[in-house]
């Protein structure tokens, strides 16, 4: 007699406060054999996931009460659902949501409006690498090693594409914006450049009427002195070229966000490395001026005559941001009960150079900040290991610009380190 197998149904939380949204998901995850669970609001779907248990969970962005961030969070921060996929429902345009989604737990979103299939494709996704998530862990708690090395590599590769799509919709966005910057920007330049000689003839033809009336009026007398017209006339050329200057200088801020958000390709293509690291400087530069806790922090650089490297520079500059995105919180750790003057006496650096060894291109990148002991140094490029606090850190950064630098370019990259003596990354490129 065979013995019947009972099949554990699936049970997905569809949570929206639209009805409509609700009636149409449930009805393309139930013609998929699902079970759907329904909420409405963000506190009746924590308590459904806690009792119910589900294995997925489709949460709206946008609803009364606590919206769909604050649900993931609380999701995630408790032991009995923080297992459970969350899939954010989000608009096209909501490129910041996405990334915040992404960075609170989220394993992937679903832009509004959707499509059915778009739908299904995600959920079959996330349910088959959850399930097999769940298979190897069992696995693994009962015997072999090799399941663990197998799991690791799976959850790697679930972390990366998390990662990707974080890096992907930041991309977009810095695109988009150096974009809308270049038409306005263009405009005002051509503007510039035509109301200078304008502006010229018309102070020479004044002129030739001060020359002509040599007597004027007692009227004129008074406006002249009341505007200030001798100045106007030696300053209105001056302010002329600071806007241009200040153009030219919005126009290479774009020229570094586009430098910054370019796509890879299938292939690997030669690539300016100091463009990389100029154009992630300037991404985190808001991170690097002064605040009411310390000084700016300064970035010094010492570009050698390095080639062009055949490359991915998508991934590059994604490692560039990860190590230097560090390197300030280090920095800003290294000043924990210091004052002001201590740090201004002792200003915090990063300093980045590179030069060409052995028909490689080495790019190094350090830190004078706390540094590390050597039980950290280890496991640095260790997954989801972080000495960060809650909601600072996931523990993935490095263990990217690890599997980018050596997967996917076949270079290196080592960390030189001690306790108080701050921290120097080297990565080392074939040319």
């Amino acid at each position: 007699m065979i013995a019947s197998v009972v099949v554990k149904p699936i049970f997905i939380l569809v949570v929206d406060d639209n009805p409509n949204n609700l009636k149409v998901l449930s009805e393309a995850i139930q013609g998929h054999s699902w079970k759907v669970l329904m909420a409405t609001d963000g506190e009746s779907a924590i308590e459904q996931a806690e009792y119910a248990h589900p294995d997925l969970i489709i949460l709206d962005v946008m609803m009364p009460g606590i919206d769909g961030f604050e649900t993931c969070r609380r999701l995630k921060a408790n032991l009995n659902t923080q297992h459970i996929p969350v899939i954010f429902m989000t608009a096209l345009s909501d490129a910041l949501d996405k990334v915040k989604g992404l960075e609170i737990g989220a394993v992937d979103y679903i832009t509004k409006p959707f499509q059915q299939e778009e739908v299904i494709a995600r959920l079959k996704l996330h349910l088959k690498i959850s399930h097999l998530t769940r298979t190897l862990e069992q696995r693994v708690q009962e015997r072999t090693t090799e399941l663990t090395e197998s799991l690791q590599q799976l959850q790697q590769t679930q972390l990366q594409m998390i990662q990707s799509e974080k890096m992907s919709a930041l991309g977009n966005l810095v695109a988009g914006i150096a974009h809308e910057m270049n038409n306005p920007l263009g405009f005002i330049a051509a503007t510039l450049k035509q109301a200078k000689p304008n502006i010229g003839d018309i102070i020479d033809h004044l002129k030739l009427y001060q020359e002509s009336l040599p007597n004027p009026g007692e009227e004129i007398i008074n406006h002249a002195e009341e505007v200030d017209l001798d100045y106007s006339i030696e300053d209105l050329p001056k302010m002329i070229d600071s806007m241009m200057m200040a153009c030219d200088r919005i126009k290479t801020i774009s020229t570094s966000l586009r430098t910054f958000s370019r796509a890879d390709r299938d292939y690997k293509q030669p690539f300016n490395i100091h463009e990389g690291i100029d154009s992630t400087i300037l991404i985190l530069k808001h991170r690097l001026k002064a605040n009411e806790l310390r000084p700016a922090i300064d970035v010094f650089t010492e570009y050698g005559n390095i080639p062009q490297v055949d490359c991915f520079p998508g991934q590059l500059n994604q490692v560039f941001m990860n190590i230097l995105a560090n390197a300030i919180d280090a920095l800003d750790d290294s000043n924990s009960g210091k004052t002001f003057e201590d740090i201004t006496a002792n200003p915090n650096q990063i300093r980045i150079t590179t030069l060409v060894a052995d028909q490689t291109v080495q790019i190094i990148i350090a830190d004078n900040g706390i540094g590390m002991t050597q039980e950290v140094k280890q496991r640095i490029f260790d997954n989801l290991f972080t000495t960060k606090g809650v909601n600072k850190g996931t523990g993935l950064g490095l263990a990217i610009a690890q599997q980018i630098i050596i997967d996917k370019h076949d270079g290196q990259i080592d960390c030189l380190s001690a306790s108080g003596e701050g921290t120097k990354f080297i990565i080392t490129l074939p040319i």
